[in-house]
């Protein structure tokens, strides 16, 4: 049996934290000791009753202080031995990395880091390369990190697709009844509409405003269509949220949900415009997986997956015109473009599998030691 450690600033919800959850649930199913530390949210809950232990320890706030943590955690680690140490974001993987080179080697955890974004290439995200193997999400990822940091090397660089859990992602999947009728209640306006929705955190890199102009390009021959954004609104950005409603009073902003599965299966179509390439793109997929259309600009791990699974959905980086013109090839045919939409090999599952089997050799081989390079001038030591 393992006992595996997943470290990263909280459980509200996100991409990495519901991958951090599902290979907690996955580690249980298989008879493994799962604990995962962070700051604490929404999907704690869920992670306690799957089985896994939480440790509720904020080591993911980006301040100096901070550091301070360290010790703590060479300490806790001590006494914890886990087979595995596995950071999932930049902060908690410096307090990691440095209280785990502080460890004995004969007591070291095996250190395991996953490149969940495309992160500004400087020293403070270097960490990110330090792992005795370096998950990448998609190719797009490994490319980051191969073309950003060519000291480390290739062999310890491993592949593993997100994946979607198909078994409530699938195109049979209906909102119930109830459901129904409750968001009706809620949003009234919105009956009777065609529903293009943005999901993502309310951000200028979400690409709101592309949004709103695809929108706007087809309003005037679609009286019909209603511009949907789903994602929490940080205060830091509740006047970001105020200026869209100023620029497109049909916008409709409906801030966190925890139904978006539903809310995209009532869609027409998913929209994906981020004003720069993202890692992977979790909702695209789960969209697609359900059988909603998505329009996404074609790069990143986004135009990864709509390659494999809805080619007519790429459109060119930036163009909310050609953005536009593929929205409206969904609306001139919607059960045609369902149609289109073709299976794909992006499995929970798999992405669970291929990640144990990674844990189960790494814990099987060499004594831990170094990471196989030096340590750039400038970057944080302790």
């Amino acid at each position: 049996m393992l006992k595996v450690v997943q470290v990263l600033p909280a459980l509200d919800g996100g991409g990495v934290e519901q991958g951090t959850v599902e290979i907690a649930r996955a580690l249980v199913a298989a008879g493994h000791e799962s604990v995962v530390v962070s700051g604490g949210g929404r999907l704690t809950a869920e992670l306690h009753r799957d089985g896994s232990r939480h440790i509720s320890w904020d080591i993911g706030r980006k301040h100096p202080a901070t550091l301070l943590e360290v010790r703590a955690l060479r300490r806790w680690l001590a006494g914890e031995r886990p087979a595995i140490l596995h950071a999932r974001s930049r902060m908690p993987a410096w307090i990691c990395w440095l209280a785990w080179r502080g460890l004995p080697k004969d007591v070291r955890p095996r250190f395991v880091t996953t490149v969940h974004g495309l992160y500004s290439v400087n020293a403070y995200s270097a960490v990110m390369t330090r792992g005795e193997r370096i998950i990448a999400v998609s190719d797009t990822a490994q490319w980051y990190v191969t073309e950003h940091y060519p000291r480390v090397d290739p062999a310890k660089l491993i592949r593993i697709y997100r994946g979607v859990d198909k078994t409530r992602f699938h195109k049979q999947f209906r909102p119930s009844p109830e459901w129904l009728a409750e968001w009706r209640r809620q949003y009234p306006a919105l009956v009777g509409k065609r529903l293009v929705t943005l999901p993502g955190r309310l951000t200028r890199l979400k690409g709101h405003r592309d949004f709103i102009d695809m929108l706007e390009r087809l309003r005037p021959g679609h009286p019909d269509l209603a511009g949907l954004v789903v994602g929490g609104v940080e205060p830091k950005h509740r006047a970001y949220a105020d200026e869209l409603k100023t620029l497109a009073p049909h916008l409709t902003v409906v801030g966190h949900r925890t139904d978006l599965r539903e809310i995209m299966a009532l869609s027409t179509a998913v929209a994906s415009l981020s004003t720069q390439p993202e890692s992977f793109g979790r909702t695209v997929l789960e969209a697609l997986s359900l059988g909603t259309p998505v329009i996404g600009y074609d790069y990143g791990g986004v135009g990864e997956v709509l390659a494999e699974v809805y080619p007519q959905g790429r459109a060119v980086p930036g163009d909310s015109a050609d953005a536009a013109a593929r929205l409206a090839m969904v609306l001139a045919d919607e059960d045609a473009a369902r149609g289109a939409i073709g299976d794909h090999g992006f499995d929970v599952r798999r992405m669970c599998a291929e990640t144990l089997a990674l844990y189960q050799e790494l814990a099987g081989g060499a004594d831990a030691g170094g990471t196989g390079f030096e340590q750039p001038h400038g970057e944080l030591a302790s």
